[in-house]
């Protein structure tokens, strides 16, 4: 639960705090166009905003005197202004003039959702869009959900992509590879991503033919790309119907420190909410955070993350083979991620990254068997790019990623059995974007991997192109090979096994413009050599294929509705695969035909109070019935879900305070997302069974969150502040 110590602290950067001068106004170009996502701020100051879709910026300094005022925005030149900063309110009507760099105006945008400093490109989630997504609770996986080409999967509460599998979906911090992106769980109770959207400032969500810079991932790369320095110091206290925390962030002129620690203990909340689940101890967890930013020279930034968590939980758990009955079942979990990466200029023209990560997660289960389960891996990335005039780009780099996988089950005393894999993965990649004019341009790119593990090696092409249409709308395209090593678990037992390999083929129409975004996007996938196993799991071949097929659709709203913001997305599912123990081509129990969503957020000015709102809608689930004929017939009931969420601004002993309260399932709707079976028949010659539901029909969180030192001016924020 440490990701909600950023909160406060990342609201209060979006907030208006006590200041001097008020600066606002409306950012054109020279033809009189609004500019959205332009960066306007004071130069030797941490005071700034950012354009909203209207091209407005408002903020407040303390600075006083001359000052420049610096406004950018990319194709553009820097704009600059000196100002008289005196008590008072100033307005401001900045011009840009567009750069010769503009030929590169036209953005790939096929299979990919952002969001970034560069919002001309499909700008959809900010770090508060995250948190403020009603169903979400501030988790990032749950607000992915709400984006077309996902499927909500209740059960794992982790992310699946246009007919992929959960494994299928990689994430990557700063361009390196997250090995254990969800905290540690067992199956059936649902998981949560184990960082904070606050920690980034830009999210990449790729749902298909991605950059050959990043790999192993069949269906899905989630690409996060962390803050920069603190925007100030700043010290919160958490106090949370799960836990409590305690947080502080130290900002220097060139440096940063930021160090969190949590405590979460759900007993008190399980008291007070019933739960489906039997728990002999209710989940626990700690952990600590240290995240420290050094800025290096003019264009340089060095940055380090770590985290720890220690979780536990015991629980009364279905019996596998008889589903109506409970065995205990205790797990500890434990988990280190650092990750620190480099980036600069070298050399004038090379715009460098160097980066490494370590990842070790142990998960030790004991429920009349002991299971202990370690995975450990260490990454070395590099990247190198530059311009060759203003009509090429060039991106070139290299990886190796070392991992162990080490496993003991017990099923009794007297037995033991031992798996040990150890992987030396390598890979490098080209890639190219070639403007051939303002309107077109095409990007072309090959990656190379090795596996020691499988001992094989893998060329994978890829290729996007994009064409404006019009005034902020395009068309893209985009296709290639990816590639996969199988999950480990295969490699228990015998094993002839190769790459997993996905090919991807998507058209995209995109339309950016004052405040709305509309996308539509139709793809086409295949599957090869999926790992595939005998029907008793005592040997795998890369036999396994399939396809999936659909239509994407999104629509965003930041204008109509004043103080109002919602988008709304839908996707359309056709996919089967013949893999694992299926007889053959089936629909996977975790795909569904239909998904669509409805988010909805309003500032409420006068209560000084944020309000959101999600629909989520699910067609029915697929699931093997065994007292049925065939194979993946049944159909669970289709899901539905309202949830709402509201965040209230103000000052307690003059300290600034955010009251934020969350629930889940207000309708108290029965969800079902499968179905356990028996592994024998019954006297009556039926195999029992039991629903697979949520550990409760509603989740409800509230927490108080203080900032000690600094005090909310609570009649001057906007909508957009927030």
């Amino acid at each position: 639960m440490r990701l909600w110590l950023l909160l406060p602290a990342f609201l209060l950067s979006e907030v208006s705090l006590s200041a001097q001068t008020l600066l606002h106004g409306t950012v054109l170009n020279t033809r009189g166009d609004t500019l959205v996502g332009a960066n306007v701020w004071l130069w030797g100051t941490y005071d700034g905003a950012t354009t909203d879709p209207n091209g407005h910026f408002s903020f407040e300094s303390t600075a006083t005197g001359a000052h420049s005022l610096l406004v950018t925005y990319l194709g553009c030149d820097t704009f600059r202004q000196e100002l008289d900063l005196q008590k008072g309110v100033l307005q401001l009507s900045p011009k840009l003039k567009e750069n010769t760099s503009a030929l590169q105006e036209v953005v790939i945008s096929a299979g990919s959702f952002e969001a970034a400093s560069d919002r001309r490109r499909a700008v959809v989630l900010s770090p508060v869009d995250i948190a403020l997504t009603a169903s979400a609770t501030a988790d990032i996986a749950g607000a992915i959900a709400t984006l077309p080409g996902t499927t909500r999967n209740g059960e794992s509460g982790q992310i699946l992509v246009r007919g992929g599998a959960a494994y299928e979906t990689r994430t990557f911090i700063d361009g390196l590879y997250v090995q254990n992106p969800y905290n540690s769980s067992v199956p059936n109770v649902p998981a949560r991503n184990r960082f904070s959207p606050f920690l980034f400032k830009g999210t990449q969500f790729s749902t298909g033919g991605y950059s050959a810079e990043f790999g192993q991932a069949l269906s899905s790369a989630l690409i996060l790309t962390t803050e920069d320095l603190a925007p100030q110091s700043t010290t919160s206290v958490s106090l949370m119907s799960v836990g409590l925390g305690l947080a502080h962030t130290q900002r220097w002129e060139n440096r940063s420190l930021a160090i969190s620690g949590t405590y979460a203990n759900l007993a008190p909340y399980f008291a007070l909410v019933p739960q489906q689940i039997r728990w002999n101890q209710a989940p626990q967890s700690g952990g600590g955070e240290l995240n420290f930013r050094q800025k290096a020279g003019a264009d340089g930034m060095f940055k380090l993350y770590t985290s720890l968590n220690r979780s536990w939980m015991d629980m009364q758990y279905p019996d596998p083979f008889q589903p109506q009955e409970t065995l205990p079942l205790r797990l500890q979990a434990d988990n280190v991620y650092s990750n620190a990466s480099y980036r600069g200029i070298l050399g004038d023209t090379w715009a460098l990254f160097a980066g490494g990560a370590y990842t070790f997660n142990r998960d030790q289960i004991t429920s009349g068997f002991d299971h202990d389960k370690t995975q450990q891996s260490g990454q070395l990335r590099f990247t190198l790019a530059r311009p060759f005039g203003e009509h090429l780009k060039l991106k070139f780099g290299a990886e190796y990623l070392q991992g162990r996988f080490d496993e003991v089950y017990q099923p009794d005393d007297s037995l033991e059995y031992h798996t040990l894999r150890d992987e030396r993965y390598t890979a490098g990649f080209a890639e190219t974007d070639v403007y051939f004019s303002k309107k077109f341009v095409l990007r072309a790119g090959l990656r190379g991997e090795y596996s020691a593990l499988l001992g094989r090696a893998n060329l994978a092409p890829r290729v996007s192109a994009a064409y404006v249409l019009g005034k902020d709308e395009q068309i893209a395209f985009a296709a290639g090979q990816f590639y996969q090593t199988p999950e480990y678990e295969f490699f228990r037992y015998p094993a002839t096994l190769r790459f997993e390999r996905a090919t991807h083929y998507m058209l995209n129409y995109q339309r950016i413009r004052d405040g709305f975004t509309f996308r539509v996007e139709g793809y086409y996938k295949t599957y090869d050599h999926l790992a595939k196993t005998a029907s008793d799991a005592s040997s795998s071949q890369s036999t396994g294929h399939g396809y999936a097929r659909g239509l994407d659709v999104f629509f965003r709203d930041q204008k109509t509705i004043k103080n109002g913001d919602y988008w709304v997305s839908y996707s359309f599912l056709d996919t089967k695969r013949d893999y694992r123990d299926f007889p053959g081509l089936a629909v996977p129990v975790f795909a569904a035909a239909h998904n669509a969503s409805l988010v909805y957020k309003h500032w409420l000015p006068r209560f000084n109070t944020a309000f959101g709102a999600t629909y989520a809608f699910q067609s029915p689930r697929p699931y093997h019935d065994p007292n049925q004929p065939g194979f993946n017939q049944g159909r669970t009931p289709a899901y539905h879900d309202v949830s709402v969420n509201a965040s209230y601004l103000t000052n307690l002993w003059g300290n600034f305070t955010i009251l934020y309260v969350s629930a889940t399932n207000i309708l108290g709707l029965n969800q079902t997302y499968g179905y356990q079976f028996g592994a024998e028949p019954d006297a009556n010659g039926q195999y029992p069974a039991r629903a697979i539901t949520p550990p409760a029909r509603h989740f409800l969180f509230v927490g108080l969150f203080i900032n000690f030192g600094q005090r909310y001016r609570v009649q001057e924020t906007r909508k957009e502040d927030i």
